[in-house]
């Protein structure tokens, strides 16, 4: 079994404090490498960013840059992969594809939102209001215990149950991001093996050419309509090869929105993971 030992394997983020890693055996020692031309990438949008990915099959590591790899920020719809995983795992979310979150009649700039939603189209849309409603009926408690099993980001919760994520306390870096995804495509994380293959399996799907990339992305501010921060975080399959990365980037101007996918293929290319 190969893991991310977070912030040993990781010994490249310098910037980054170091953090005993979990007791998990049979630690693989990653190597780890920058590189320079990714960071290139975010210039040539004229903006700037990160891209990290991890090559599993090579136990590689490799960072755009030393510093911002390693920064936390709120993870905005990223952190509806946790969310549904554990929507599914509580029982707040039976089944992905029947149980029906009904529109709650309020008009939103987005229109793909004014409407009912199951878990899949939800995650398909990047729904807010609908993850808002699931961690509304989560509820603070078993938020709180899952953040704490799943080890995902600064565990902080701070902020309103239904906002931490979006302009509360939670923080997350692109090194954790790799870390929590990377056990999910595993599925071993502390939550039953139904709900990982389920969050698993609604996760939005690309295909580029003979690869496959399964991901999720996120805009800080995009329910306000004023997006800064935008992320991109999930793995690619190609053939028997997998790379799970997480990407964020300063969202400048509405070009950069779109761009969000663009960049990550053109990263995943760079390092021959596509």
């Amino acid at each position: 079994m190969t893991v991310i030992n977070r912030r040993h394997t990781l010994g490249l983020l310098a910037a980054t404090p170091f953090v005993p890693a979990r007791a998990l055996a049979n630690v693989s020692y990653q190597r780890s490498e920058f590189r320079d031309d990714l960071s290139k990438r975010f210039f040539d949008l004229g903006t700037v960013g990160t891209f990290v990915a991890y090559k599993v099959d090579d136990y590689l590591i490799i960072a755009s840059d030393k510093v911002r790899s390693g920064e936390g920020r709120l993870p905005a719809s990223t952190f509806k992969i946790p969310n549904s995983l554990i929507a599914l795992e509580t029982g707040v979310v039976e089944d992905p594809d029947k149980d029906v979150f009904k529109w709650d009649g309020v008009t939103r700039s987005i229109e793909a939102w004014n409407k009912d939603h199951t878990l899949r189209s939800a995650i398909a849309v990047s729904a807010v209001p609908v993850y808002q409603e699931i961690a509304r009926r989560i509820g603070p408690e078993r938020m709180q215990k899952y953040l704490d099993l799943f080890d995902y980001g600064n565990h902080d919760i701070g902020g309103g149950i239904d906002q931490f994520w979006l302009s509360g306390a939670l923080r997350i870096d692109p090194v954790q991001q790799i870390d929590f995804v990377d056990r999910l495509r595993r599925g071993v994380l502390p939550a039953g093996k139904r709900s990982q293959e389920l969050t698993r399996d609604i996760l939005p799907v690309t295909k580029v050419g003979d690869a496959t990339v399964r991901a999720k992305s996120g805009l800080l501010g995009a329910e306000a309509g004023k997006p800064q921060l935008g992320w991109m975080v999930g793995w690619a399959e190609k053939g028997s090869q997998q790379t799970v990365f997480a990407m964020n980037v300063d969202c400048k101007e509405q070009s950069h929105i779109a761009a969000r996918m663009t960049v990550v293929q053109q990263c995943l290319t760079d390092i021959v993971a596509i």
